[in-house]
């Protein structure tokens, strides 16, 4: 779901989860020209971030304060989420009101992330992508990335995989799948780094490279907070998986240290395909 932009308010705050996404998030920003305002979330964010505030989970009231306060109406959300602590979510009146308007409407991942984006524009803000406000994150043009190019037999595995990958989607299960001419996994609640160290484990005796990994957009996906992303580690797991290649989407993939992705995938000789379906 893509929300228009409006190019003459260029201040946004991105709130930032664990790992490196954020910081490639916050540059790739400041080099489209956006005036950025870094949030992070307490037990995920990296303190190396430096990032301009720091709220728990259950503590957006202190920090819709401070947007209000600034003048900020755009939000970014990148960045991982895992187990927090119940001091983390233990809700102020703001998040409060904002969990319960979130739990009536929500029936699944998918649409709880809708939810939350909604509750938020009600409260006067604009929920962007960021892939939207910096294209450098993503691939914008679809075909082969990488030096090493897929085979005719690739190719079969690739449509496979998008076949599966957009099946398991509109069901809100995941969307990332491994096909080596059968289908060997899919991603579910483990999420996607889990289910690529089940695929290592299962492969480990394998002596020839065959098949694809795909990480593809849901169907209907609201791709303003939940945004697929690979990275050097999804390339190094596919590589120790004795897989061939990657296939992601244009434009609504995140490319984290899309220069190493690419230096890496083509040391290991994998390919990586970017597709627009």
């Amino acid at each position: 779901m893509k929300k228009d932009i409006n190019n003459n308010d260029k201040k946004v705050a991105l709130v930032a989860g664990a790992l490196q996404l954020p910081f490639f998030t916050r540059d790739a920003l400041r080099r489209a020209g956006w005036d950025v305002f870094v949030v992070g979330l307490k037990n995920f964010v990296d303190p190396k971030l430096r990032p301009d505030m720091v709220v728990r989970l259950g503590g957006a009231g202190r920090a819709v304060r401070e947007f209000r306060r600034r003048g900020i109406h755009n939000l970014v959300f990148v960045g991982a989420i895992g187990h927090p602590n119940l001091s983390d979510i233990r809700p102020d009146l703001w998040s409060l009101g904002a969990l319960i308007s979130i739990m009536k409407h929500q029936r699944g991942y998918d649409s709880m992330a809708t939810a939350l984006n909604t509750v938020l524009e009600k409260r006067g803000f604009h929920v962007l992508a960021a892939q939207d406000l910096a294209p450098e994150l993503a691939f914008q043009t679809a075909g082969v990335q990488t030096k090493t190019k897929p085979t005719k037999s690739d190719m079969a595995d690739i449509e496979r995989a998008v076949e599966v990958s957009h099946t398991i989607g509109k069901m809100d299960i995941g969307a990332s799948t491994v096909v080596d001419k059968q289908v060997i996994a899919v991603e579910a609640a483990e999420g996607t780094a889990k289910m690529l160290e089940r695929v290592v484990k299962m492969r480990a005796k394998k002596t020839r490279a065959s098949g694809v990994f795909a990480k593809m957009t849901k169907p209907g996906q609201d791709l303003r907070i939940d945004i697929p992303a690979i990275g050097v580690d999804t390339v190094r797991a596919v590589a120790n998986a004795h897989l061939r290649g990657i296939v992601v989407n244009t434009k609504t993939c995140f490319i984290v240290d899309r220069e190493n992705v690419i230096r890496e995938a083509n040391k290991a000789k994998i390919f990586i395909i970017a597709m627009d379906e």
